[in-house]
């Protein structure tokens, strides 16, 4: 199972994956953390991607994709962090840590993580 952040997940959504994580998110069985649900509301209000949240197929998407939850010991993690970023991106990368799940993710800050286990790219 992978971790996916919200770019890598819009990636997938749009065609857009490089080839080397094409690879591997085609061999994988898919999660997200809860706030990546937010992120994709959030964005789609502002008008900075055109998916419909509200739609059946946003739906039957998450109905395959394994969502965790935030719960105390993810929002206790992303305070133990060794690097910052904005909340979200945090609670991520801690998603993966408390889970030990690979983190798919471009994030410069994140991928310099000795703490978050990182899907190879």
């Amino acid at each position: 199972m992978l971790n996916l952040d919200t770019h890598i997940l819009l990636f997938a959504l749009d065609g857009t994956l490089k080839p080397t994580e094409r690879a591997l998110l085609a061999a994988e069985q898919w999660s997200v953390s809860a706030i990546v649900l937010w992120e994709l509301s959030k964005l789609a209000q502002m008008g900075r991607i055109a998916i419909d949240v509200r739609s059946p197929e946003f739906t039957k998407l998450f109905s395959r994709i394994q969502v965790w939850p935030l719960d105390l010991a993810i929002c206790q993690k992303s305070t133990e962090l060794d690097f910052s970023s904005d909340p979200a991106d945090e609670l991520i990368a801690a998603t993966s840590i408390v889970h030990r799940i690979p983190l798919v993710t471009r994030d410069r800050k994140i991928r310099k993580s000795k703490l978050v286990p990182l899907a190879p790219l």
